[in-house]
């Protein structure tokens, strides 16, 4: 349904600020941490999500026949493979010769025919089928309403954020049911809590249905959902289960396709569901997932609901609390539907807290799709419907992985952080063999792509699949969990792959013949495609841009962690005079901005959604605001060259990029176009569509995770600050000057080297601020005039001037230091 006549479906009444429709319910009315709908889901994209980091729900909340589609984070078709050509590494040398020889056609070619995956890759994106597989849908319940001749009303559905879990209430024939939703991590199971108030009982039926490649049986009141899914050349892949138990002292029956469920007044369905993969050891199958599912369901069942609930509630809380942005301190209620506020606000109408929803949604998400002893969140983190998702749902390593856990240091969200920290982990040993077939190196790379199987070779196409610092990008979240959590053990588990991505990355450079500088080839600028000056549209180069920060940034975090452990110091002090030969940023006469190739090519899509020549500015803090006047320059000409537009992902990193610029009304602009109503569902690559989906998922389009978290991020980044290489705090860095931002207070945010910051402002100046020191390192600050920092004593705390405005002092593991002003 196209969602351009959306008011005709929304009921024009507004929600009660506090509504009761049962006695003794709880009562919500905070904007920021709802998402609402008056009306059932018509389409995924309106259902809400609820998840655990292994299992995923999608309520659709439908009175008649509601469906809840189930996802489970290791439901991979494919298999394990030999991606690699090995032969492959013959072709190199000829291939960076034609690239000098800046006979780029001629590369290109050779590395299409010579360069690319053995096999057919990932399928060029429908991937279910072979042996690179596919993310897929678990199945769906469903669950049956039988009186449904009687029109239903005083429809509400509600996902309350900060208790993650998911609400449908509805009135029928007099009678008043609701249903609650949770996915209980410590429990592992989904729980659907059904109950009336009324004349009339509960009387549905509840199926499980998967459409291919699995069987349903019936014992009891248990329902089975068995099957294995395709492992590509023919064989077979991960066996998979489901189980449900319907607990309720009614009555319940076998029937056509399920369980039907009479004569009582409440009901649970406890659901739960397991894979064979035995992630990451996925050389070996693991446990038999049916006798994991039914000893999860059989647990739960033996509790009562208040228990599973406030089980459930703790554990989510316990990393949820941890982090909280408000927006003044009148609290303002719109009372109207999630997809109503879109339009509102893209209309113009103010409503303070929907980017705060926004924010608070993308920490949820990141904590419902990604724990420890998990696969990462994936391209749809964890929810999806379909059985061939976009693009296999799979870990693109040239941003948008990346992006998922951009949020998750900044937010307080250290330990979501770590399924990406093992999985990069995981890819060093398959990512050696792809170093030694491709490029005859020591260390280890990963390219444009990977899956659960450890794929690490190039794609199947040379226009996109060489980008190879997929790798190294991954170590810059190895080292940035450190710099937030400093840690020497840790450090020495990383310091092992850091060390392999940089002996690899050092081991492929070669010299530019114009400039004597060293660069990487072949690679990709992420996706984008130059015309050189005989017209060749092409995308194999040598050196981009992105490669060189990323490049910079991976050998001065290899060089500070040798230093740190005190290791391989004449190794370390031979990476110094290498970064110091890597090709720099340039500044391109033909636009004015950053110069994204080698050589000053002109643009065949100006407006491209990746911006990877800024990958500087952010994530690296390379380019920043004590970088010189004309690379801050070129970097704002380059945004602006490029656009506000995008997909939704690229406008999140947009945000993200003027937040370092330290424009926060320009932030903001890009912020109000990403929450621009999404509702058409054509797939493109282009900017129509693009923006916020009803239940707030972001549009790529299609739904496409990354752009959530992102755009959380890059929130945090307009309120504070960490800048250079000292690390400066800087508080209201990209503050906007919009009334609606004037007045905040924000807890628990962190910061590089180890800082945990609370503070509050009013009309656009700070009030006051706490620094809470992690590990005991030094801190410096910019501070306005009028402001001193104290210790927890009251006393005055020493402060060394670094620069104008810019104090460091040194702080005690575990001590808070205030900030308060001391005059007008």
């Amino acid at each position: 349904m196209n969602y351009s006549c959306l008011l005709s479906f929304v009921t024009k009444k507004s929600f009660l600020l506090f509504f009761s429709i049962f006695v003794g319910f709880e009562l919500y009315s905070q904007d920021d941490l709802q998402i609402r709908f008056d009306r059932p889901a018509m389409h995924f994209t309106e259902s809400l999500p609820l998840g655990n980091g292994r299992l995923g729900a999608m309520v659709f909340g439908n009175p008649n026949r509601d469906r809840i589609v189930l996802n489970e984070i290791s439901m991979w078709s494919g298999g394990v493979e030999n991606p690699n050509k090995p032969d492959a590494h013959l072709y190199l040398k000829q291939i960076q010769q034609l690239l000098q020889e800046e006979k780029n056609r001629e590369a290109q070619e050779l590395l299409q025919k010579h360069f690319i995956s053995a096999g057919e890759g990932s399928g060029m994106g429908n991937g279910a089928k072979v042996k690179y597989g596919c993310y897929q849908v678990f199945g769906d319940l469903n669950i049956d309403w039988k009186d449904t001749l009687n029109q239903f009303s005083d429809y509400t559905r509600i996902l309350q954020i900060n208790e993650a879990s998911a609400t449908t209430t509805w009135k029928r024939n007099g009678t008043e049911y609701k249903q609650e939703v949770i996915v209980s991590a410590p429990d592992q199971v989904v729980v659907i809590r059904l109950t009336t108030l009324g004349k009339s009982n509960l009387d549905f039926e509840v199926n499980l249905l998967r459409k291919e490649n699995a069987s349903v049986s019936i014992r009891g009141k248990e329902m089975l959902l068995n099957g294995q899914l395709p492992g590509g050349d023919n064989e077979k892949g991960i066996r998979f289960a489901g189980a449900l138990q319907a607990v309720t002292k009614g009555k319940v029956v076998k029937s056509e396709n399920g369980l039907r469920i009479s004569d009582t007044k409440e009901c649970l369905l406890i659901f739960s569901a397991a894979t064979d993969m035995n992630w990451p050891d996925i050389s070996v199958r693991g446990e038999d997932p049916s006798e994991v599912v039914r000893a999860n369901v059989s647990e739960a069942a033996k509790k009562k609901w208040k228990i599973l609930q406030q089980n459930h509630v703790d554990d989510f809380q316990s990393l949820y609390n941890r982090c909280q942005v408000s927006f003044g301190s009148t609290i303002i209620n719109s009372g109207i539907s999630t997809p109503e506020r879109l339009i509102a606000y893209a209309e113009g109408k103010p409503d303070r807290d929907l980017p705060l929803l926004y924010f608070n949604f993308g920490r949820y998400l990141l904590i419902s799709s990604s724990r420890p002893g998990n696969l990462p969140a994936n391209l749809q983190g964890l929810w999806a419907e379909e059985y061939q998702t976009p693009w296999n749902g799979d870990y693109h390593l040239n941003i948008n992985v990346q992006m998922n856990y951009w949020p998750a240091e900044i937010t307080n969200l250290g330990e979501c952080h770590k399924p990406l920290i093992e999985f990069t982990k995981e890819l060093v040993e398959p990512g050696k063999k792809t170093a030694n077939a491709y490029y005859n190196t020591k260390g280890w790379t990963a390219h444009m792509m990977s899956n659960p199987w450890k794929f690490t070779a190039p794609g199947e196409s040379a226009s996109w699949g060489s980008s190879l610092t997929g790798g190294a990008w991954l170590c810059e979240h190895l080292w940035q969990h450190y710099m937030y959590n400093p840690d020497k053990e840790y450090l020495e588990s990383i310091y092992p792959v850091l060390k392999g991505a940089t002996q690899f990355y050092t081991g492929i450079l070669i010299r530019d013949p114009k400039t004597g500088h060293l660069i990487t080839a072949p690679s990709n600028s992420p996706e984008n495609t130059y015309i050189t000056e005989d017209g060749f549209n092409g995308q194999t180069t040598m050196g981009p841009a992105m490669d060189m920060q990323i490049g910079r940034e991976l050998l001065q975090n290899t060089i500070d962690a040798a230093n740190i452990l005190g290791v391989d110091k004449t190794w370390a002090d031979s990476l110094k005079i290498i970064r110091s030969k890597l090709a720099p940023n340039q500044v391109s006469e033909r636009t004015g901005g950053i110069q994204e190739w080698i050589r000053d090519y002109k643009e065949a899509e100006p407006q491209h959604r990746h911006v990877s020549h800024l990958y500087g500015l952010y994530p690296y803090n390379e380019i920043n605001a004590f970088s010189p006047p004309e690379i801050l320059t070129a970097a704002k000409k380059t945004l602006e060259l490029r656009g506000d537009e995008g997909t939704g992902w690229s406008r999140a990193w947009k945000i993200a990029f003027w937040a370092r610029l330290q424009d926060g009304d320009h932030a903001l602009k890009v912020l109000k176009s990403l929450l621009e109503p999404a509702f058409q569902r054509s797939v493109s690559y282009g900017t129509k569509g693009a923006g916020t989906y009803p239940n707030l998922f972001c549009a790529h389009p299609p739904f496409q995770i990354d752009g959530n978290f992102g755009a959380t991020a890059a929130i945090a980044e307009m309120l504070v600050q960490s800048i250079g290489e000292e690390k400066v705090i800087k508080f209201l860095a990209s503050l906007p000057t919009s009334k609606e931002w004037s007045e905040g207070n924000v807890k628990g945010i962190r910061l590089p080297g180890g800082f945990e910051v609370d503070f509050k402002w009013k009309g656009g100046i700070l009030s006051d601020a706490t620094i809470q020191s992690i590990a005991g390192n030094p801190c410096a600050v910019l501070l306005e005039p009028g402001y001193s920092i104290v210790n927890e004593n009251g006393s005055n705390v020493e402060l060394k001037n670094l620069k104008k405005g810019i104090g460091m002092f040194t702080t005690e593991k575990g001590k808070k230091y205030m900030i308060q002003k001391t005059g007008n």
